[in-house]
């Protein structure tokens, strides 16, 4: 039995708030059991300056821990640790939007955990899909794109080894010490965009890692179909302001 109560495949509870904030383009307060992350997407009309003229846009994203989302204080800086995760957030959203449809213009998806207990980088990325999505939807609305330039869904999930045991969705607590420790993000038809495994110590097997992209591929699979109920309806019309 997990320290939770959970079955090896059993996510924790996920949810979607959409709307979290009112001045974003799209807003989202994702929850994976005790962890929340708020994602916004705010759209600018200029794109990276070697971007320019090439009829394509941009997606990119930034993810910081805010103080007080830990046990210890976090101090308001971007680590290499942030770094890195925000670059994988990136290259996650971009692999499922089509940058030609998007125009010459930039999409900033900001990932601020409010609240940390493992699986933080995943979180974004599935809250940070779903505010890209509301974000583009109004641009159609506002008549400012004839297509929805995403592709496909995109989500993530952490997976790994502990006690010997293949498990899904490891909360801080496991993921401590995991054996092996592992993050895979995949889009909604089942292709892979990234997949980071770790061994922390011991060596794992060829069957082990099978077993681990199964539950992975399982729990994405439940978790784009949470993704696919909340943006079921277009976002409502903002208020002028």
């Amino acid at each position: 039995m997990r320290p939770d109560g959970r079955s090896n495949d059993e996510l924790r509870v996920v949810t979607f708030q959409r709307d979290f904030t009112d001045m974003a383009d799209g807003s989202v307060l994702v929850g994976f059991g005790r962890t929340r992350v708020l994602c916004t997407a705010s759209i600018d009309d200029e794109v990276p300056r070697w971007m320019r003229n090439t009829g394509r846009g941009w997606v990119t994203a930034e993810y910081s821990m805010l103080p007080g989302s830990s046990p210890e204080r976090i101090r308001r800086r971007i680590s290499g640790r942030d770094q890195e995760i925000q670059r994988l957030i990136g290259r996650s959203l971009r692999g499922v939007c089509d940058l030609e449809a998007l125009g010459e213009r930039s999409i900033n998806v900001d990932c601020d955990v409010l609240q940390a207990d493992g699986g933080t980088r995943t979180a974004s990325i599935c809250g940070g899909y779903v505010a890209l999505h509301d974000a583009l939807t109004r641009l159609m609305q506002a008549g400012e794109l004839t297509g929805h330039p995403l592709t496909d869904e995109c989500a993530a999930v952490s997976v790994g080894i502990v006690d010997g045991e293949c498990r899904l969705d490891l909360p801080y607590v496991e993921d401590a010490g995991a054996e092996v420790d592992m993050n895979v993000v995949m889009t909604g038809s089942g292709g892979f965009v990234e997949v980071q495994g770790t061994a922390e110590g011991a060596v794992f097997a060829r069957d082990q890692l099978n077993l681990l992209l199964d539950l992975a591929s399982a729990g994405i699979a439940e978790i784009v179909k949470a993704q696919r109920e909340t943006l079921s309806s277009p976002p409502p019309a903002r208020p002028s302001q």
